[in-house]
């Protein structure tokens, strides 16, 4: 991804780099001696799956995520709607990065 050099330059020493996908393309292959260079940062690629492998965690976590949402102190704003049966126009749209923020399918 052309945006990986400029984003571990953002790091201060010691930082943490989590790469959450691919928008911006995929992260070439890379020195790991420019961790060390850069301040001895970190890089990571975390899954959602990995964290809540066990159903427990799965729980917790979704636990925790409606409380904030029902607190109020995030609000979801939802920038594009589609019908179901636009549901391919509307990965199309998501492939290409013609959306932003959440965007649902409506029955």
């Amino acid at each position: 991804a052309d945006t990986f050099p400029a984003s571990l330059d953002c790091l201060r020493p010691l930082g943490t780099f989590a790469s959450f996908g691919q928008s911006s393309g995929a992260i070439p292959p890379f020195s790991m001696s420019i961790l060390a260079q850069k301040g001895s940062l970190f890089v990571t690629r975390p899954t959602l799956f990995v964290y809540n492998a066990r159903r427990e965690d799965m729980v917790k976590s979704a636990e925790a995520l409606f409380d904030v949402v029902k607190s109020g102190a995030v609000k979801i704003v939802i920038n594009q709607r589609y019908a179901l049966k636009d549901a391919g126009q509307a990965q199309s749209d998501l492939e290409s990065r013609r959306t932003t923020g959440a965007t649902i399918l409506v029955p």
